[in-house]
């Protein structure tokens, strides 16, 4: 077992995961922003608004909004509404096409780890969130 923090694997396998779909994505010229914003759209319509808010977690430092991803998709012809936004015929196909590349790098991100694992690695960085989120004071 390593030395290390758990904020450092945190980190390190955050900018892993990001490097890992930018690569699956880079045929199609998309990030993974751009696939954040399609298949949060693909389960839900919603506003500008809406997106930045499912998807904050997701935004680094240098970005305030998931607006640049939302107006490429418009330009590519997958988004359509100017304030509720909701894929076009063409953005459900090409999210169709797309969930079998993010599928493939799931899998890959989860080999050997078995579904019971992930859970608990999940629940356990679930639990340490909300324990930072109840703030200092709080037992």
């Amino acid at each position: 077992m390593s030395d290390l923090p758990i904020g450092y694997w945190l980190k390190h396998l955050d900018r892993l995961i990001e490097n890992d779909f930018d690569r699956t994505l880079a045929s199609e010229a998309l990030t993974r922003r751009h696939w954040q914003v399609l298949h949060s759209l693909h389960g839900e319509p919603g506003t500008l608004a809406d997106l930045d808010r499912r998807l904050a977690a997701f935004l680094d430092e240098t970005e305030v909004s998931v607006a640049p991803a939302v107006e490429e998709l418009r330009r590519r012809g997958w988004l359509e509404g100017l304030v509720a936004l909701d894929l076009t015929a063409a953005g459900r196909r090409a999210h169709e096409d797309l969930f079998a590349k993010v599928g493939s790098a799931r899998e890959r991100l989860s080999r050997g780890i078995s579904a019971e694992e992930y859970r608990t690695a999940v629940d356990v960085l679930e639990r340490m969130s909300a324990n930072l989120e109840a703030g200092p004071d709080a037992r």
